[in-house]
């Protein structure tokens, strides 16, 4: 999922403030926080929590840029 939203984002579908990009890369964290866990590999597991927090604020920001415009 996360290599999908960078192949996407270099081909200029996406941008890195689409939700879509986020999501995409909020969903592949989770999946690789999930198997570094299972596996024991915490290091790769916990870069890939960060990696979910990341994506998780830009979505917050992205939420209140929008809310804030449509209240224009």
């Amino acid at each position: 999922m996360i290599l999908l939203a960078y192949l996407l984002l270099s081909m200029g579908r996406l941008t890195g403030r689409s939700p879509l990009y986020q999501w995409m890369n909020v969903v592949g964290a989770a999946g690789f926080t999930i198997n570094g866990w299972w596996h024991g590999a915490l290091p790769s597991a916990s870069l890939n929590v960060i990696w979910m927090l990341i994506g998780a604020v830009a979505l917050w920001r992205i939420g209140k840029r929008d809310s804030s415009t449509s209240a224009m």
